[in-house]
């Protein structure tokens, strides 16, 4: 073999490597006790800008959890579809706000809101059990009911462009910071979006989504607000509790919801577990194009030991993508295409928040 070719083998192997380390594990929630003695009232705030067709899984998921001491609370981001007519089939309290963005809709409901915790949901997610909410709920109060628990849901796939989220998908996890090997060593990075859990009296210590109006980035913003007050943030897969599917209007909404975040979420990652993601998405790249190379010039043992690399990237890349959502496993084999796109999207981003200073989402242009 040639240097060049031995560089890419160890930078594959290394990838391999760097992959385990990197996601290691995806905890969920587990409680699965049925008593609801003891267990607060909760308000279930709802932030919903243009959500009429995707609401209803959420609300009719609400309307069939087994644990009924809740409310619910829409709150209207000057929609222009009818989300709010959407909304009142299923009777929950709709509030209306001034268009202000995700932020200020979530204060809204938080200072209107009754119940002793908070809910935050996105309209996109909905409980996938009658005891989703309620086995939720359990956890964090068996956790000290003390500041975030915030979950990822899970993600449901139904066409065939969504699985250009995979790459996406894992590194939303992985970039928490907290699911390396080594555990909650590093700093959480501020909390997952989604589904977020906390109590009344913690979410006004720090000051609630007041405090953070403005970031882009809201779920690592208020996660970081009350990290700052001392308050912990607990974040888990929430696989088997809850899901959501994301970006169901098309490839072009999934490519300006990923532009949105990403370049700016990559701040709050630590410079080690970048380091090695970097090095994962490397190792993976250069594994296939290597595989390609051989077979251009007929190099039977290099086609075997890429081939092999191939095979364990394909298998890698597959088994942590269904930790965080039911893609398909005969999409795995063309896991290049994956890794690709998530590098065109990320350096897009990157050029969008960095250059031009803006990103588009749901109509609005956003200053960053």
């Amino acid at each position: 073999m040639t240097a060049s070719e031995v560089i890419n083998l160890i930078l594959g192997v290394l990838g391999v490597i760097i992959g385990m380390i990197v996601f290691w594990s995806l905890p969920v929630p587990r409680f699965t006790s049925k008593h609801t003695a003891g267990l607060p009232f909760v308000s279930i705030i709802i932030p919903a800008r243009n959500e009429e067709g995707r609401i209803s899984p959420l609300l009719q998921s609400l309307q069939e959890q087994r644990y009924k001491g809740f409310e619910i609370l829409l709150v209207d981001d000057d929609s222009s579809d009818r989300t709010v007519e959407v909304a009142e089939r299923y009777f929950v309290t709709v509030l209306h706000n001034n268009g202000a963005g995700k932020s200020s809709a979530c204060w809204r409901g938080a200072k209107e809101a009754k119940g002793e915790w908070l809910l935050f949901l996105d309209a996109d997610t909905r409980f996938t059990s009658v005891d989703g909410l309620r086995n939720l709920l359990h956890y964090y109060q068996g956790k000290g009911a003390r500041g975030i628990l915030a979950l990822q849901p899970y993600h449901t796939v139904e066409r065939v462009y969504e699985h250009l989220s995979i790459i996406f998908n894992i590194i939303v996890v992985v970039g928490m910071n907290l699911f390396t090997v080594w555990g909650s060593r590093f700093k959480a990075a501020g909390s997952f979006g989604p589904c977020i859990l906390c109590n009344r009296d913690d979410y006004f210590l720090s000051g609630g989504h007041e405090k953070i109006e403005g970031a882009i980035m809201d779920d690592l913003a208020l996660g970081e607000a009350f990290l700052d007050q001392n308050l912990p943030v607990r974040c888990l897969g929430g696989r088997g509790i809850i899901s959501f599917r994301m970006y169901p209007e098309g490839v072009g909404s999934l490519i300006e919801g990923w532009c949105k975040s990403f370049a700016v979420g990559s701040k709050s990652t630590h410079p080690i577990v970048m380091l090695m993601v970097i090095l994962w998405i490397t190792g993976s790249l250069t594994s296939a194009f290597s595989l390609i190379s051989s077979m251009i010039e007929g190099s039977t043992a290099a086609m075997i030991v890429y081939g092999v690399l191939y095979i364990l990237y394909s298998v890698q890349t597959a088994w942590f993508a269904r930790r965080v959502g039911d893609f398909r496993w005969g999409y795995f084999p063309f896991y290049p295409l994956f890794f690709l796109f998530f590098a065109v999207i990320f350096f897009y981003s990157f050029v969008r928040v960095n250059v031009f200073h803006s990103v588009k989402w749901k109509g609005r242009k956003i200053k960053v």
